[in-house]
């Protein structure tokens, strides 16, 4: 969470996803940019978290129903 919120680009970069990760730094460039920057990695990377959440729970669902 903090690389999120210091190093937005990187937060996306380490997680594979580079074209974002790019877009994301030339938006951080300029210092107004920053903060979307930095809000958009922070949910980005909480989408992410809620989406493994997800799967896991829709995983186990399948298994209990067997």
């Amino acid at each position: 969470m903090l690389l999120a919120i210091l190093l937005p680009f990187l937060s996306f970069m380490v997680r594979g996803k580079i074209l974002t990760g790019i877009i994301c730094l030339i938006l951080q460039i300029t210092l107004i940019g920053w903060l979307p920057a930095a809000i958009w990695a922070v949910l980005s990377l909480n989408n992410a978290r809620a989406d493994q959440r997800n799967d896991k729970l829709i995983k186990a669902m399948r298994e209990n129903k067997k």
